[in-house]
């Protein structure tokens, strides 16, 4: 075999010492000086966006295509300054931004940005941390593993589940993909059996959020079962069981049941542990998604919802949504993550080292789909220690009173009828005159550019979705929403 040289370091110094002068300039970075300058007038303009964003509207009001229609055909060659940036944000950004913090946001899900959250997203991108391993950033992970195991605590889950105990809670971008990890992880369990994927079942509720059906999609699950919901909009249990025995009748294998805390449409809650009981005597994962409500379990009273979870393999709720950390920061928890790392544990050259071959660290890798994680665990801890529990449960329980108050309202008045359950903070109606008076009403109160609400459906028909939890959001705001509906109906 040939041999191969390779040049020693002093030789490579050498040949750089000689050819310095063929070697480009040095790209211009902002100086520090400058960096700190610019970082203090965007401080002050997102300060300043906070202050006024309840005076514009809520809703984009531009034509498909405006923004694109400003931007120049091609990206410039040399550098512009700073200010012509800031600028364009409010020239050409704002026009196109639907207000996410305006306080009388009403639509979807609440989307927070508070203070201490978008301060910590701040230093996780001054630090530029990648925590795929314990080695790559030990704070990045201990702090993750800490926060979470609080959580627990915090939220009264099973102690199980914390990483010092069987189980453990890892971050990730949404319950979506949460939801796909469950998936993959109860797809391989099952798999290692002997089983075809192609035979696989997956069953939720017809209120579960559509992240599901898609997550199996892609998991490649052959058959998903949407099971019937009661009258509160919960699972039936009865339903879940005949479906499943039906589907081992036909030669197909169950392997994954879904269930919710607080559904999408209208915040129904399955029977958790009717539904548990069930998966544990036929052996099948199940996962519970609290997306949106997971957040209020903070507060003792709301508990009694998630009684059950004992049971469950696997859970996830977003702090994105109603517990004052900015997008995007969703909890995974696994009763037992000896078989999520079995799943997606693959260890190149590359990433070997001593800790993780020590089994004394945690490797977030190993605990979701994507290799590369950012430091999102910063923005939580900060998010926990500026609040306090005590702040976190009075902002959750201020917003659940101005939901009941307006509920009391749109109950008491017979141009209305309210048409879910309302166990938190979202409020489901319709206008009892007609269909079409309802999509009137969604129409009207939308075209005044003064509220963001959602338009939905309900067993086929229209309904008005009304989510109150934003953070600047005060009786003043959803006093402002009656007046409309109650002018516009």
């Amino acid at each position: 075999m040939p041999r191969h040289t390779y040049n020693t370091g002093r030789q490579v110094r050498l040949r750089h010492n000689m050819n310095k002068e063929n070697l480009p300039e040095p790209p211009k970075h902002l100086s520090t000086q400058e960096f700190r300058d610019h970082g203090h007038a965007l401080i002050d303009w997102i300060a300043d966006y906070w202050e006024r964003v309840e005076e514009l509207p809520v809703t984009s009001q531009i034509a498909p295509g405006t923004i694109r229609d400003q931007l120049p055909a091609k990206a410039p060659e040399f550098g512009e300054p700073f200010q012509n940036l800031i600028e364009d944000l409010d020239s050409i950004v704002m026009p196109g931004i639907t207000h996410w913090q305006h306080p009388s946001w009403f639509a979807f899900f609440p989307a927070n940005a508070s203070p201490p959250s978008v301060l910590a997203e701040l230093v996780s991108a001054g630090l530029g941390v990648q925590g795929m391993l314990w080695s790559t950033s030990p704070a990045a992970t201990e702090i993750e593993s800490h926060v979470l195991d609080w959580l627990v605590d915090l939220l009264a889950l099973p102690s199980s589940w914390k990483t010092t105990e069987q189980g453990g809670g890892v971050l990730q971008m949404s319950a979506s993909d949460s939801t796909l990890t469950a998936l993959v992880v109860a797809r391989h369990k099952a798999a290692q059996q002997g089983i075809d994927p192609s035979s696989m079942v997956a069953y939720a509720s017809t209120q579960t959020h559509s992240s599901i059906q898609k997550g199996a999609n892609v998991a490649g699950y052959g058959h998903i079962r949407l099971i019937e919901v009661n009258e509160e909009q919960g699972m039936r249990s009865d339903a879940l069981s005949v479906a499943i025995d039906q589907d081992r009748a036909d030669g197909l294998n169950p392997v994954f049941v879904a269930a919710t805390v607080g559904t999408t449409g209208t915040t129904g809650v399955d029977p958790i542990r009717a539904v548990g009981e069930i998966c544990q005597e036929q052996d099948l994962w199940l996962h519970i998604d609290a997306a949106y409500a997971g957040n209020a379990m903070i507060c003792p009273e709301f508990r009694f919802h998630q009684d059950g979870l004992d049971l469950a393999d696997s859970y996830t709720f977003n702090p994105h949504k109603w517990l004052m950390v900015n997008f995007d920061c969703s909890v995974f928890y696994v009763a037992d993550r000896a078989p999520l790392i079995d799943c997606l544990s693959i260890l190149p050259p590359y990433l070997k080292n001593e800790a993780s071959e020590s089994g004394a660290v945690i490797d977030y890798r190993d605990w979701h789909v994507p290799l590369g994680r950012r430091f999102r665990a910063l923005k939580l801890w900060w998010v926990i220690r500026s609040y306090g529990a005590d702040g976190l449960r009075s902002m959750i329980r201020y917003h659940v009173a101005l939901t009941q108050e307006l509920a009391s309202r749109l109950d008491t008045d017979p141009r209305f009828e309210i048409v879910a359950p309302h166990p938190f903070a979202l409020v489901c109606f319709r206008c009892t005159e007609s269909d079409e008076a309802t999509s009137r009403l969604i129409n009207a109160v939308s075209d005044t550019g003064n509220v963001a609400w959602t338009g939905s459906e309900l067993d086929g028909r229209p309904m008005i979705r009304v989510s109150i939890g934003q953070r600047a959001t005060e009786q003043r705001h959803v006093e402002g929403l009656w007046d409309l509906i109650d002018e516009l109906a």
